[in-house]
């Protein structure tokens, strides 16, 4: 506890979900969050937890991220930074072997090319340290292109027949399929979700663990961490709603 001895209260945390929690999806963290951000921290302890590699949060929160957060973690926890200093990683081609993943690859990439969708973009599967990332429209398409495969999704839903389609052929593997964001789903082994973060915070004993997500439904990517028994989870719409329930939680 001792690093957090300036807080008022040192035995707390408030982790964040970064897209559509503290910034719009992937955009930019606007000032009056980043602003409340530091009034936060004279009294709780915070961190980001998200499932993008930390270029992307970088891009988002701010180039000096892991030293503005006092905890980092990139892809669920297992990229992690505590004070600025990088933490022990995983790597999941490690875990699942590189036999399997090919498999797992050409699965994917032949069911989008089957998949009849108005746009394809490119970069249909974005492999990470500790997952891989599935768009069906590809993670190069436009914010507008996003926005319409969000729209379209919502009809049709594309993502969850692709996942429950995974979870078939795989269902051998031990793998978690979450969907976050607008055109996309992360892939990783079954319990490497965001309550994989709580590893690297158990040692320091916080009283209170806080949890503020917008994808805290049953099959969103926050849902695990914000039914975990040790969180105290709040689910909001967008990072007006987080501002909002900071403002009331911590009378900033």
């Amino acid at each position: 506890m001792a690093d957090w001895q300036d807080r008022e209260h040192p035995d707390t945390i408030v982790l964040f979900d970064v897209d559509g929690t503290l910034t719009p999806a992937r955009r930019a963290v606007t000032p009056e969050v980043a602003e409340l951000l530091k009034v936060l921290k004279k009294k709780v302890v915070i961190g980001f937890v998200g499932g993008s590699d930390i270029s992307k949060q970088q891009e988002q929160l701010g180039p000096n991220v892991i030293n503005e957060f006092d905890f980092a973690f990139s892809e669920n926890g297992l990229t992690a930074y505590r004070l600025g200093k990088q933490l022990a990683s995983q790597s999941f081609i490690g875990w699942i072997g590189e036999e399997k993943y090919k498999k797992l690859a050409n699965f994917i990439l032949k069911y989008i090319v089957d998949l009849d969708i108005p746009k394809k973009r490119g970069t249909f599967i974005e492999f990470r340290s500790g997952m891989i990332n599935v768009s069906p429209i590809g993670r190069n398409c436009s914010i507008e292109e996003r926005n319409e495969f969000e729209a379209y999704d919502k009809i049709h839903n594309i993502r969850p027949k692709f996942v429950q389609t995974l979870k078939d052929a795989f269902s051998d593997y031990s793998l978690t399929y979450s969907i976050g964001g607008q055109i996309s789903f992360d892939v990783f082994p079954t319990g490497w979700d965001k309550t994989y973060c709580l590893k690297h915070i158990e040692a320091e004993r916080f009283k209170t663990i806080h949890f503020f997500g917008d994808k805290t439904y049953e099959g969103g990517n926050d849902y695990e961490i914000y039914t975990h028994p040790e969180i105290t989870g709040h689910s909001v719409k967008n990072p007006d709603e987080t501002i909002k329930k900071l403002k009331e939680l911590f009378n900033i």
